[in-house]
């Protein structure tokens, strides 16, 4: 029965894992649909449209903000959180599964692992953001 149940709750997780990569893919296109309506909607009216609408609107707008260091310190925080309670639900999962403590601490490390490279990534965008805005000449606001 325990076999059944680790079955179980393996195929829920890569179900919902689907799920959310899925729902993400279907909110950008239907984000990307919006945003491209009201120029479908000028050309089936048959309205002159200046070559400069067309490009705003055909082209993915660049971030106009740049992305905040802190908030993927929050990011790598949280998964190095996730990947200590992984490793330690190995072991307290061993204790009714024993074969499940190397793949739920390998996970567990995984997960840690990322988080450091997010927090390095952190750390290097906070030094290159500091770096652009001490240069002179390249308008940077001290991010």
């Amino acid at each position: 029965m325990q076999s059944f149940a680790l079955t179980a709750f393996g195929i829920g997780f890569w179900v919902f894992l689907t799920i959310a990569a899925v729902a993400g893919i279907v909110s950008d296109y239907k984000r990307r649909q919006i945003e491209l309506e009201p120029l479908r909607a000028a050309i089936e009216r048959g309205a002159q449209l200046d070559p400069a609408i067309i490009e705003k609107f055909s082209n993915r707008q660049p971030r106009e903000a740049p992305l905040d260091p802190m908030l993927l310190k929050i990011g790598g925080i949280i998964t190095m959180a996730a990947g200590i309670g992984l490793a330690t639900a190995a072991w307290f999962i061993s204790r009714l599964a024993p074969i499940a403590f190397l793949p739920l601490l390998g996970t567990g490390i995984l997960a840690v692992c990322v988080a450091v490279g997010v927090l390095v990534a952190a750390r290097v965008l906070r030094r290159h953001q500091l770096q652009l805005a001490r240069e002179p000449g390249t308008g940077g606001t001290g991010a």
